[in-house]
């Protein structure tokens, strides 16, 4: 079966995002894990987060992907900034303990003038001090859609960032993977309207694809290269609208992708809870015409 959701809030805690995504047909979700502007993360409840992980067990939920505030630039120019990014981090983490087995996904940061090579320098070092040996949660850097001075923006600079980490802390190296967004990587140049097979290829020849753990699934309001990252709802935009060059069956190559198939897709799209159940039920279809 699929494995699919949207992004959910957290205001009335954790069994509440499962109930809410058992109500529109989820078997994943994701959330942020504190305030999307940064700030204190709300004290967890263990009889909460117990009570989520018996719905997820009941229900045969996929792992879920667990968002870090956009606020986060482990690769500021400002050390406060930096070390903001550190300390957050390293607490999400620790939290996430409490739900084993599930994924933390982060936008590596903006190098804010300083020039890719020292914003993957900073991140990686970043990485080195909030990973732990023996951690159950995957982290993953995402790809992004290059505006601004973002990184993230290329499959190799993902890769120079791993390949970073992996020298300086070999025994880290089983943590880290990639969330793949298909509006981000569209708007940063990757033609998965009409080569989805070239970009995974591609994906895989600079990152390797056992490093892909879960999918952002999202159409763009701007054609391929843009490099703008304003998301739209599936059909809507140039992934999926046939009157601006794409179509459904982009989203069907996606979710039946041998590649794809078995991850985690998450819907980011600008959308209420009746739209999501819209979307989720669509592209259980489009998996099941196919299977």
């Amino acid at each position: 079966m699929l494995t699919v959701g949207c992004h959910l809030s957290t205001t009335k805690g954790y069994a509440a995002m499962g109930r809410t995504a058992l109500s529109i047909g989820a078997n994943t979700f994701a959330f942020f894990t504190r305030n999307p502007r940064g700030g204190n993360a709300k004290e967890l409840d263990p009889a909460d987060v117990a009570e989520l992980q018996r719905i997820m067990d009941e229900n045969a939920f996929g792992p879920l992907v667990a968002h870090a505030p956009y606020t986060y630039n482990p690769c500021s120019a400002k050390e406060n900034a930096r070390t903001f990014a550190l300390e957050a981090m390293r607490e999400d983490l620790e939290r996430l303990e409490s739900l084993p087995g599930n994924n933390y996904n982060f936008h590596p940061g903006a190098h804010v003038g300083q020039g890719a090579d020292r914003g993957i320098e900073l991140i990686a070092d970043a990485l080195c001090q909030v990973l732990f040996p023996g951690q159950r949660t995957h982290v993953l850097l995402e790809t992004m859609a290059g505006k601004g001075t973002e990184v993230g923006r290329t499959f190799e600079e993902l890769a120079r960032i791993i390949e970073r980490v992996e020298h300086a802390r070999p025994e880290l190296s089983g943590i880290l993977g990639v969330c793949m967004d298909t509006c981000h990587v569209s708007d940063g140049g990757y033609d998965v309207v009409h080569d989805l097979d070239g970009v995974l290829a591609e994906f895989d020849r600079v990152v390797g694809l056992d490093r892909l753990r879960a999918m952002h699934t999202n159409d763009s309001k701007n054609p391929c290269g843009a490099h703008k990252d304003r998301h739209a709802c599936l059909g809507e935009g140039y992934l999926g609208s046939e009157e601006l060059g794409g179509g459904w069956d982009v989203f069907r190559a996606v979710v039946t992708h041998p590649a794809l198939r078995d991850l985690p897709f998450i819907l980011e799209t600008p959308n209420d809870l009746d739209g999501y159940a819209r979307e989720i039920a669509e592209l259980r279809r489009l998996a099941d015409e196919t299977a």
